[in-house]
């Protein structure tokens, strides 16, 4: 079993669970939603999107998604834009036992088809198109429970020391970014 922390506005952690089973066919993953915004935060630091890098960050995303054979990255405008609403929707969503699927859902949505997912209309689709009611996982981004929830995972991945998305962790062991994934693959190998 392979955990992965995710944000849904993470071009990374799209490239990373669009190949996973791919990469690690068979292999249980548990998809753990957290706020990259708040783990930027609590560790000093910022998103490269947001800097100078940011052009050379967007070339290396879609120059990676072509190499993996994904279709075209389609970015949003904006992007970054505002995921909380996403990320509550993700957290409802892990509730109800259908995480990953959103997560994926979510993410295809972003990076393959450029919508925001600040609209209540994207998470509504990703909903939809997992298998969730739209209608109360929209409703869900507004209860105090899921709200709590969310920061209560965002914590502990802060806790077991998660420093960006997508990490991976393997026995007790975590791997930081999707280039690393053949290496979670090769340690799962080994562990089995």
């Amino acid at each position: 079993m392979v955990t992965c922390w995710f944000d849904v506005g993470s071009p990374y952690a799209y490239l990373a669970l669009a190949r996973f089973d791919d990469v690690l066919p068979g292999v249980d993953l548990v998809a753990e939603p957290v706020l990259l915004g708040a783990v930027f935060a609590a560790r000093g630091r910022a998103s490269w999107a947001t800097t100078s890098r940011r052009a050379l960050g967007m070339q290396e995303v879609e120059q990676r998604a072509a190499a993996y054979g994904l279709p075209p990255v389609v970015w949003p405008d904006p992007w970054p834009n505002d995921g909380l609403r996403a990320m509550r929707a993700a957290v409802f969503a892990t509730r109800e036992g259908r995480g990953l699927a959103f997560a994926r859902a979510a993410m295809r949505l972003a990076f393959a088809e450029g919508r925001s997912l600040s609209t209540p209309a994207a998470i509504v689709d990703a909903a939809d198109a997992c298998g969730l009611d739209p209608d109360a996982t929209l409703a869900a981004t507004r209860d105090p429970q899921v709200k709590d929830d969310l920061r209560a995972r965002t914590e502990r991945a802060l806790a077991l020391g998660v420093v960006g998305v997508p990490t991976f962790r393997v026995d007790g062991v975590n791997a930081w970014g999707d280039d690393q994934l053949e290496l979670v693959a090769a340690r799962v190998g080994a562990a089995s």
